[in-house]
């Protein structure tokens, strides 16, 4: 029997599942070993054929080089929030500098990354043409690499800074694209070294038809191509999901794995569990643009989840989350822990509109900081909207790129204003407010004043509005405390909400 986990089941029965669990996620340390590579994209232009064969001709404008492969892995994993620690084996050549450098700046740990004179640094090099003139689309690739075994030499070394380095860590990530780094005795010694110091160890396979010297390890990721090389079965496309847990539970049985998580591309991932029943969690459905790195980016995400002891199930929609965001971008793009975040709250919150819970905003503020946009705070009772409003948030909106407004409960206008007030709830409020094109986000708060929000959601802009000096407001000494730029808008007067209802009470009368 296969269990399936619902992308869209309700908010209640999901929150303590996943998003709970991510609120307490924290920063961890990994350790990737495998093959470091060189992703090498050479841009230009293919709008005519070569004259001496029918081929495109490409007139190249550009070109960019990011680490890939075991590479990749390690950014995955910084974006995650990890401090990552790299081992594998590079050329001494001027590829390997490139791809050193990338480390280095990324912040990743590189001494472990052995320089060898006798290969090369693997390349991935893509010749990339504009479809239509706008988008990039990959026309050809060339691999430059040496897959020889190390030298004994380099593998007892870079066996022992492992070993040296191993009881630091929280995870370690194999990833082998079989270019000679990780063989036979390289994957048992680190399973044996991972067992000894309880480490758990997710790998990421090799396209080869033998999983044993992985045999022992935590966790592994084939996709169904892969998995069905390694084990001898045949799945067609059309394949029911028995088939699939085929896979897995004969990858468990014949090497000891205590979980597959088997990647179905479309159909999400069938996770499976050592004595567990096997269990779909399917994917949204999504615009695929390039599947280059979604490997990467769910052995980095499961890393990510098992170091903060989420358990299987929630790594894996965890994982499925980060790889759809993966795939809707061309090439392979480290996805922060920001985004990923955000992602699931759309899957399993539904987030329409603009009005947020105060958890929701913390996570969504936190993807506009990661993308460079600046953000304004500014907050009020807004009962009975009038021209005054407009004209203020209008203004308060130039002052940056996002704007959140907060609003008083009902119970705070009533303190603040009197009996009668408000004269709308703050669900009406809150759906008038709405309309408003300068508005990004609505948040309703209880507090007498917003000291508590300017401590949590940290905007970059404070906007106040009226007539009055910048120490005068009720967090002037909060606002100094954070470094928020206080900014003191123009009063109109007359405009004002008390006004407004005096003016309609004496034409009534």
């Amino acid at each position: 029997m296969v269990c399936t986990a619902d992308p869209t089941e309700d908010n209640e029965s999901f929150m303590p599942d996943l998003l709970n669990r991510l609120k307490t996620y924290s920063p961890f340390t990994a350790l990737v070993v495998g093959d470091f590579m060189l992703d090498q994209s050479i841009y230009g232009a293919a709008d005519r054929l070569s004259p001496d064969a029918p081929v495109p001709v490409l007139h190249e404008d550009r070109r960019e080089n990011k680490p890939g492969g075991a590479a990749n892995v390690a950014l995955c994993l910084k974006a995650l929030k990890a401090d990552v620690s790299c081992f594998g084996v590079i050329g001494a050549d001027h590829e390997g500098e490139l791809l050193r450098k990338a480390l280095i700046e990324s912040g990743c740990d590189i001494n472990g990354l052995i320089q060898d004179s006798t290969r090369p640094t693997t390349i991935k090099r893509s010749l990339i043409g504009l479809a239509q003139h706008r988008h990039p689309q990959k026309m050809f690739r060339l691999d430059l690499e040496s897959r020889d075994p190390l030298p004994d030499l380099v593998r007892k070394k870079m066996l022992s800074m492992i070993e040296a380095r191993i009881n630091a860590v929280d995870v370690v990530c194999l990833e082998d694209y079989n270019k000679g780094v990780c063989d036979e005795e390289v994957c048992r010694r680190i399973v044996e070294m991972c067992a000894a110091k309880n480490k758990p160890l997710l790998v990421d396979p090799a396209a080869i038809d033998d999983y044993s010297k992985y045999a022992g390890a935590t966790l592994i990721t084939p996709n169904r191509s892969e998995a069905e090389l390694a084990t001898g079965l045949d799945t067609p496309l059309e394949a029911s999901d028995l088939h699939n847990t085929d896979l897995a539970t004969k990858l468990i049985k014949e090497h000891k794995f205590e979980v597959v998580v088997l990647t179905l591309d479309r159909h999400g991932a069938l996770l499976e569990e050592r004595g567990g029943d096997p269990i779909l969690v399917p994917t949204v459905a999504r615009s695929v643009y390039d599947v280059t790195g979604a490997g990467d980016i769910v052995l980095a995400a499961l890393a990510g989840a098992v170091a903060n002891k989420l358990p299987w199930l929630d790594a894996v929609k965890f994982a499925n989350a980060a790889a759809g965001l993966e795939v809707e971008v061309f090439g392979c793009k480290a996805i922060p822990l920001a985004e990923v975040m955000r992602e699931v709250l759309i899957q399993h919150r539904t987030l329409k509109g603009k009005v947020r819970t105060h958890e929701e905003l913390l996570i969504e503020l936190e993807v506009h900081r990661q993308a460079g946009d600046s953000i304004v705070f500014t907050n009020g009772c807004f009962d009975v909207i009038h021209a005054g409003h407009v004209a203020y948030l209008r203004e308060a909106k130039s002052q940056g790129q996002v704007l959140v407004v907060a609003i008083n409960s009902d119970e705070q206008v009533k303190k603040q204003k009197g009996d009668g007030r408000p004269i709308y709830s703050s669900r009406e409020r809150l759906e008038i407010l709405s309309e408003f094109q300068c508005i990004d986000y609505l948040i309703v708060f209880d507090e007498p004043t917003v000291h508590e929000l300017l401590q949590t959601l940290k905007p970059d802009i404070l906007v106040k509005g009226g007539d009055y000096q910048p120490h005068e407001i009720n967090e002037w000494e909060l606002v100094k405390e954070l470094g928020l730029d206080l900014r003191i808008l123009a009063h109109r007067p007359g405009l004002g909400s008390t006004d407004v209802i005096d003016r309609m009470v004496k034409t009534v009368e």
